[in-house]
């Protein structure tokens, strides 16, 4: 996953906890979830659109 390891992971998970602490990562990933659904959908969205409409 982006040429890292396991333990360059782990360092990373763990370096996190720290800094943000064990109560707000759920508050985090729901966010980054809810960053990735929208980003997800906006793309799928745009890729929908008839090619033809931006032409002029």
């Amino acid at each position: 996953m982006f040429g890292m390891g396991i333990w360059e992971l782990i360092v990373i998970l763990i370096i996190v906890l720290v800094v943000f602490g064990a109560k707000r990562l759920p508050e985090l990933g729901e966010g980054l979830g809810k960053f990735v659904s929208g980003l997800r959908n906006g793309l799928q969205n745009e890729s929908d659109k008839d090619p033809d409409e931006h032409k002029s």
